[in-house]
């Protein structure tokens, strides 16, 4: 850094504690004017609370926040949007019913006498969007937009409050990879008329492909600073995790068996009675992953919550090796050898509350060693817990511990443990590591490959592209609710699945 540049934002020794954790540990951050710089590190690594601190949602027990070289106190996020801090969240911030220029003047309301002068809002807006080549129509119902352009909406939201540093806290999460290439090019727009990001991601390739700077994280500590130009993916992922990460996944070529998992004309309705999951037939052998690809919302809740009994279907069968099973009785699925890893760990995958040790029995605690008629066995439960603790790697003071405690990654941890501890015939892995940093992601996709390995039919359900292509044996497209396309995972390439996931070049191909 030239001596007297002044910076868009610094943190100086900032440091955040709370009750039998230190978050933040005399953290030092700096974010030049119109520069990209990306914020990695592990889940508990400190990266959220550190933006939650410059974003006025926690304040510091010590350090300075400066912001164009002055320094500023940040008492409340109204305070740092006065100050030009913007943040886009990972999951977007629109009401759905309203239009593009009532989310976006929503507290920031443009007024004419007593009336809402919406004209002139529209205009503000179109303004910016021609500025910033972002291509938002104002009129635009947000319901109606697909999830890039409600992107778009939000970093307008952002612009329209005169945001000059903005936060994009895992942007690409929801995005197909052309929607992805589209947003690098708008950051790169944006940093070129004076604005700065600060990127926050798991993926180690768009932190390479897109950023000027890069700042490491872990345990509270920032451990490196570096540019794309020093350093490879291997690099960032050790010096995230302290240690040796295999990035690659390590399999080999499958060798499906018959037929586990068969579902024939499934019809799903979700919250709001409107179709979700339109008539889709497919299969899963033994010995192999199918992976089904698919921008979020296009039915892959509805879709995982109808096979695992969470959600009644409107029409369709299920059979599992050739018994028709319920499609409304989880234990009775979970009896017949089925194992979920749901997409929300804390709602569907733990009761939070409760203890390590009675998580790891939630499909399991009637049954013997841990139950004996009414009566529990606790010592079987430890025993069965200590197990599952070291063999799983779960990181925890102990057994004891709450599962709302712990970090994501260790939430994650215990439902596998849970799910792959017992006789399983199949596996549905519905967005198995969202939110999980490479650490985790690379034990959870090994247990994956070895439960495949051992003869389990695996159901993958997942948003991240390359996941699908490490993992998958075969891969099927979901848009809209239906299966558009399918194919061998080798045959299969991530420009061509990014555009049946967005809709276009769709050729329906039967599941074989």
């Amino acid at each position: 850094m030239a001596e007297n540049e002044v910076l868009a934002l610094e943190a100086r020794n900032v440091t955040k504690r709370f009750p039998g954790v230190l978050a933040n540990d005399q953290v030092n951050f700096r974010l030049r004017k119109g520069e990209i710089h990306a914020l990695l590190g592990e889940n508990g690594a400190g990266k959220s609370t550190l933006m939650n601190v410059i974003y006025g949602l926690y304040r510091p027990d010590e350090g300075e926040i400066f912001v164009d070289g002055q320094p500023v106190t940040i008492a409340d996020p109204n305070d740092a949007i006065a100050r030009g801090i913007g943040m886009v969240h990972q999951h977007f911030m629109l009401v759905p019913v309203f239009t593009v220029a009532e989310n976006i003047i929503l507290g920031s309301e443009v007024t004419r006498g007593p009336s809402l002068d919406m004209r002139r809002a529209r205009q503000q807006i179109r303004q910016l969007s021609a500025e910033f080549n972002l291509a938002v129509d104002p009129d635009a119902v947000i319901e109606d937009l697909p999830v890039g352009l409600q992107q778009r909406v939000e970093i307008v939201k952002a612009l329209y409050r005169e945001a000059r540093i903005l936060v994009l806290d895992e942007p690409t999460a929801v995005l197909t990879p052309q929607e992805a290439q589209d947003l690098f090019q708008v950051m790169h727009q944006l940093t070129e008329r004076g604005v700065s990001i600060i990127f926050i991601t798991h993926k180690l390739k768009e932190v390479l492909a897109v950023a000027d700077s890069i700042t490491v994280m872990r345990r509270g500590k920032v451990v490196g600073e570096t540019t794309p130009a020093g350093i490879d993916e291997q690099g960032l992922a050790e010096m995230m995790v302290g240690r040796d990460v295999l990035l690659r996944v390590e399999k080999d070529e499958a060798s499906p068996a018959g037929e586990i998992l068969t579902v024939q004309g499934l019809t799903v309705r979700d919250e709001r009675k409107i179709i979700a999951v339109n008539d889709i037939s497919f299969s899963v052998r033994a010995g192999e992953v199918l992976g089904i690809a698919g921008v979020q919302g296009n039915g892959q809740r509805e879709l995982a919550e109808a096979l695992t009994g969470l959600r009644a279907a409107e029409a369709g069968t299920m059979l599992l090796e050739g018994e028709n099973v319920h499609l409304n009785d989880p234990r009775f699925l979970i009896e017949h050898g089925m194992a979920h890893i749901p997409e929300d760990r804390q709602k569907h995958g733990l009761v939070l509350p409760y203890s390590i040790i009675d998580n790891l029995v939630l499909c399991t605690y009637y049954k013997a060693p841990f139950a004996s008629g009414m009566r529990r066995n606790p010592r079987a439960m430890m025993e069965n817990a200590l197990r599952l603790i070291e063999e799983f790697d779960v990181r925890t003071p102990g057994p004891r511990t709450a599962a709302g405690t712990l970090s994501g990654g260790n939430q994650q941890k215990v439902i596998v443990a849970r799910e792959l501890s017992r006789p399983v015939r199949l596996l549905i892995a519905n967005q198995p590591t969202r939110g999980l940093d490479v650490g985790s992601i690379e034990f959870i996709h090994r247990r994956i490959i070895e439960e495949r390995d051992k003869g389990v039919a695996v159901l993958l359900i997942s948003a991240e592209l390359d996941e699908i292509l490490a993992l998958a044996d075969r891969i099927a497209v979901i848009f809209h609710g239906r299966l558009v396309a399918t194919m061998p995972a080798a045959e299969a390439t991530r420009e061509q699945l990014g555009l049946l996931m967005a809709g276009s070049g769709q050729e329906t191909i039967p599941l074989g």
